[in-house]
């Protein structure tokens, strides 16, 4: 990570600590815009920063802790939580867990990773290990559902697109299993182990510690599956059709290299990207955010709902939160972020030395 101070030796009171469950926050564009607004502010990347494959968020929360205690010893009189994009989860997750933080500031924040996939998984695919298997009419990359090759735009059927929703639950909730039965079997091998003398059954000491120490990595296909990128009349708001993840055209990351989550392990899935297991979810943990809140939303974002926004604040347990939307603002808040860290410097001005 990085501290950034106030310019020309001002001091300082409150600190700003930023992160992300895999992005590297040192150089965040919050940093420089708060700390000339007079405030210590420490972008940081987590232990997985870069790779996500074994990503925990529990662990993700004792670096975010590290982070807060460092700023109360170098004398931080009240430290704010900001969570950029899968960021905010991640804050509000710590803060309810670990008790920490004096504010929470969410920028561009959706309702968590794994509840993100659960909006973007292609439910259409009929068997894991098969990245071109597919229910044609779960497709929505599939001309009779309403999909329309780029750059003409979609027209899902609403009855259709419940029944889409619906799907991608329980594909998630399919490969969760996956997951979770490898879990079991190698607590269980651990379990059996004990009772097991290596020197006196080596053979079976042997069997059961590989079985035990196994970790089972998923290889997930099919990650960007939003109808919502092609037809902007599903949750309208001032997004442009697409996604942020594909250039331009979501049909070729879906199927492409690279993707969400496109490699994981039982344990980092179910802790990461399950809309199911996760517990960095907004809908559980804003509840117990009790300090005060404000959320920036950009309107043209094309991968968080104004309503998942307006969601985020009115599930927070605060009694002073701020909701602020930047109107016709991206994903990254390009060509507005002096705007947007204005309102969180007026706002923290306002609450915090």
């Amino acid at each position: 990570g990085l501290l950034w101070t106030p310019p020309n030796g001002r001091p300082w009171r409150t600190a700003v600590i930023l992160s992300h469950p895999r992005g590297d926050f040192s150089v965040h564009y919050a940093c420089p815009l708060l700390a000339a607004a007079g405030y210590a502010v420490l972008g940081f990347g987590t232990r997985y920063m870069n790779n996500d494959t074994d990503c925990l968020h529990e662990s993700c929360t004792i670096d975010v802790e590290t982070v807060y205690n460092e700023m109360k010893r170098r004398g931080a009189e009240a430290v704010v939580l900001l969570g950029n994009s899968g960021g905010g989860s991640l804050m509000a997750l710590a803060h309810a867990e670990r008790g920490i933080g004096d504010g929470w500031v969410g920028m561009a924040a959706h309702p968590g990773e794994g509840v993100f996939m659960l909006q973007v998984i292609d439910p259409s695919v009929a068997q894991e290990d098969d990245p071109f298997s597919t229910v044609p009419e779960l497709d929505m990359y599939n001309p009779d559902n309403g999909w329309r090759p780029w750059p003409e735009p979609c027209v899902y059927d609403k009855g259709w697109l419940a029944r889409y929703r619906a799907a991608q639950v329980e594909r998630v909730a399919r490969i969760d299993a996956i997951a979770k039965a490898s879990i079991a079997e190698s607590t269980d091998a651990l379990g059996r182990l004990r009772g097991v003398d290596a020197q006196a059954d080596p053979k079976q000491w042997r069997e059961l510690r590989r079985r035990g120490v196994f970790t089972k990595y998923l290889t997930i296909y099919r990650t960007l599956a939003d109808p919502a990128y092609l037809d902007l009349s599903i949750d309208p708001d001032e997004r442009p059709m697409g996604s942020l993840f594909a250039f331009p055209d979501p049909f070729d990351a879906n199927y492409g290299r690279g993707g969400l989550a496109r490699t994981m392990t039982a344990r980092g899935w179910l802790s990461t990207w399950s809309g199911l297991s996760s517990h960095a979810k907004l809908a559980d943990t804003m509840p117990k955010v009790k300090v005060p809140t404000i959320l920036i939303h950009p309107t043209a974002d094309t991968e968080i709902r104004v309503w998942q926004a307006k969601e985020i604040v009115d599930n927070s347990g605060a009694a002073d939160k701020t909701y602020v939307e930047m109107k016709g603002a991206p994903h990254y808040l390009e060509g507005h972020r002096k705007e947007a860290l204005g309102h969180v410097a007026d706002w923290l001005a306002k609450r915090f030395p």
